[in-house]
């Protein structure tokens, strides 16, 4: 890993990002939010220790711990220099558009508060739906201004309250001000991401990113396309894994659990942003769609890992889902992601 340090400082690194999925992070029910329309300083609390509580329970199983980034952030560290920091962004992880939007939301705000990561590269790792916040970063970044209008249009009900100057969510307006001013959008260029077993479901936006890279865990079906997911034909595939990230396989578009029934801003900016993002997909065709087994997302480098067969049962494997943010692997990742990043580096 010392030599992945060395390539990382090479390329101009400044900061390391990682963005974990969804159900493990400080609000996955959207409740703490309503806490905090009310009262901030009631919500901290609450957040964090559900947070806490989701650490201790889940570890490194398809989750970003404390523990993980300080591995990573000692692990690429360099005698005599300044360690370069790996830092958690850490959103509600709720399981729809407007949760993943206010993580892109959030994790654009962090990197404007980085004064380390002003300058170089930045390197971000999301898993799970973790990598569809990037993607929405990617298009709010390289995007037209058109389109970021409509974007904060469709969700002004979550961080505005309707016809008032009442603002819940200040990193909202922030954002969409200087976004509006082309303030950010040259950082898109050095902006190099790394997804984990992400649901093929956004699009990317090409100028909203430097590099893209996708690892996904696959095991090839004996006879059939290499590159496709066989529709599991039976329980046990998926209590077992056999045949990779089943997570991955079924997340796509038509799988959001709806706002809690307590957020209803939350519900109808989430309405207004599914015609936005996805338009056209009635929600009919999502066991046709579950059947194509797609796999593999239509920008960036897709690595498809046969990471083996789990061990253990299907709550400590996520069907497949856990295996890329366990430390493990931490080692195969980092160097995979330099050697296709910075390979010319120096």
């Amino acid at each position: 890993m010392r030599a992945v340090g060395r390539t990382l400082r090479a390329a101009d690194v400044r900061a390391i990002y990682l963005v974990h999925g969804s159900f493990v992070g400080a609000d996955a029910f959207g409740l703490f939010r309503e806490v905090a329309r009310v009262s901030s300083a009631a919500a901290e609390p609450l957040r964090r220790l559900q947070k806490q509580l989701l650490d201790a329970l889940a570890k490194d199983a398809g989750n970003y711990t404390v523990e993980f980034a300080k591995e990573f952030e000692e692990a690429i560290a360099i005698d005599g220099e300044k360690p370069l920091p790996v830092r958690l962004l850490n959103w509600s992880s709720e399981n729809h558009h407007i949760g993943r939007a206010d993580g892109a939301i959030r994790l654009i705000a962090a990197l404007l508060d980085d004064h380390a990561a002003s300058e170089g590269r930045v390197l971000v790792w999301g898993h799970s739906h973790g990598g569809n916040v990037l993607a929405l970063v990617t298009n709010l970044l390289g995007g037209d201004a058109s389109l970021r209008q409509e974007f904060f249009h469709a969700c002004r009900s979550y961080y505005r309250w309707p016809g008032l100057e009442r603002v819940d969510m200040p990193e909202w307006p922030r954002v969409q001000g200087l976004l509006e001013n082309d303030s950010i959008q040259s950082r898109a260029a050095r902006l190099d991401l790394v997804t984990f077993g992400t649901p093929v479901r956004y699009g990317w936006e090409t100028n909203g990113y430097g590099n893209l890279l996708h690892f996904i865990h696959h095991r090839p079906v004996p006879g059939q396309d290499p590159a496709v997911a066989e529709f599991p034909r039976d329980v046990e595939a998926v209590l077992t894994a056999r045949f990779g990230d089943y997570i991955q396989q079924f997340g796509i578009a038509g799988t959001n659990f709806a706002p809690a029934a307590w957020s209803w801003r939350a519900a109808l900016a989430d309405v207004r942003l599914g015609r936005l993002l996805q338009p056209g997909i009635p929600a009919r065709t999502l066991l046709e769609r579950l059947k194509l087994g797609t796999r593999t997302h239509d920008e960036g480098t897709n690595l498809l890992v046969d990471y083996g067969l789990p061990t253990g049962h299907v709550g400590q494997h996520l069907a497949g889902h856990a295996v890329y943010t366990r430390s493990d692997w931490l080692l195969f990742h980092a160097e995979e992601v330099t050697r296709r990043f910075y390979r010319n580096t120096g």
